[in-house]
């Protein structure tokens, strides 16, 4: 008992990158950014989303000094960024690096050079030059296309050299800037697992922003959900998947959120959702799910994923339910996190605080038998 006290008091590791009470106005009057704080841990994929206009870009280039906060504080490592200059300010834009959107490759440039420009601007040596290149161009499996120029290469290709740019001059904070919107979906799949296999490789700790869920569900760790430049929740990603607490965020996740709501069930049935959020560790086994109800249950639609190793979604199940309403939820809250009874429009019911915690809402469903 007097180690787990010990170990309760030590100090968390100090973030990586902390931000504390940052805004930003510009020039022309708009409040990109209002009172953002926030840290990002060392060694993460970190994900920033929201809407067009939400912030995302502006955050994204504080983080290397392509911004200022017109208040507040960005910090990297113990640094407060916002006062270093000359000598002190290249040093820390070698340390921090960006991929972006549109590649931003030199047409007249093979592979190979696009690569190394970075250290040759910065003089480094000819011989030093090739063998980090010819290192890079493996890791992101351009050995072939080394004399290739960017013309001759497809979206997928471009983003590599990109990426193994930003890489040369080996950075600890990788910034990406809607780095798979320009591309297809196979593109952006092996874009993903590069990055994730770069930062599980190198421990480099990476920040992106997106304005797709499916990004951020494929590769972070957490994330930041931004609205109108205020932060309007953010957490690990199969927390703020599995319970959305802002409108925003509901919004972005879409499809997770609805599904199927014109499906009915026969008479006799009552249609219930199961939602599960992760919180409490509970899988969706329908084996257990009809045992559990102890009536006739047919599965209608399953809208699941896994995230992080928790079961996120719902399934929308009709059962065969004859007795009364009370008791099909005494049963049912057993088994997800939260339940949905439709097609009544009778108040909500008081939980047994005995039990496991579970919400329960009753939601009327047109067209469904009463």
């Amino acid at each position: 008992m007097e180690q787990d006290n010990t170990m309760s008091t030590q100090a968390a590791p100090q973030p990586h990158i902390r931000l504390e009470q940052v805004c930003k106005r510009y020039p022309n009057g708009v409040e990109a950014l209002r009172g953002i704080d926030m840290h990002i841990r060392r060694g993460e994929v970190f994900g920033i989303i929201g809407r067009s206009g939400a912030g995302k870009s502006s955050l994204l280039r504080m983080l290397n000094v392509l911004e200022t906060p017109s208040s507040g504080k960005v910090f990297i490592d113990t640094d407060d960024i916002g006062n270093l200059d000359g000598l002190a300010l290249r040093s820390l834009r070698r340390r921090v690096s960006m991929i972006f959107q549109h590649f931003n490759l030199m047409a007249t440039r093979t592979v190979a050079q696009n690569i190394a420009l970075p250290l040759r601007m910065a003089g480094v040596s000819r011989e030093e030059q090739s063998r980090r290149v010819d290192e890079l161009l493996q890791l992101v499996g351009l050995e072939a296309r080394r004399d290739a120029y960017p013309a001759q290469l497809s979206g997928g290709q471009k983003q590599r050299v990109g990426i193994a740019r930003a890489l040369v001059l080996q950075p600890q904070i990788l910034l990406c800037d809607e780095a798979t919107s320009a591309l297809d979906p196979e593109s952006t799949q092996a874009i993903l697992q590069l990055l994730r296999d770069i930062n599980r490789r190198f421990g480099l700790t990476i920040v992106l922003i997106t304005h797709e869920m499916g990004v951020i569900r494929e590769i972070c760790d957490r994330v930041v959900v931004l609205e109108q430049g205020e932060i309007a929740e953010q957490g690990e990603v199969w927390q703020v998947f599995g319970e959305p607490r802002s409108a925003v965020t509901r919004t972005l996740l879409g499809t997770l959120e609805h599904a199927h709501d014109d499906l009915s069930g026969n008479s006799g049935e009552r249609l219930i959702d199961l939602h599960y959020s992760g919180r409490n560790g509970l899988e969706p086994d329908l084996a257990a799910i009809g045992r559990g109800l102890g009536a006739p249950t047919r599965l209608l639609h399953a809208s699941l994923d896994r995230i992080q190793g928790y079961a996120i979604g719902r399934l929308r199940l009709a059962v065969q339910w004859h007795l009364n309403e009370d008791a099909l939820l005494e049963r049912a809250t057993r088994l997800a996190d939260r339940v949905e009874v439709l097609g009544t429009k009778r108040p909500q019911i008081a939980v047994d605080p005995h039990r496991r915690p579970a919400a329960i809402q009753k939601l009327p469903l047109q067209g469904v038998e009463t």
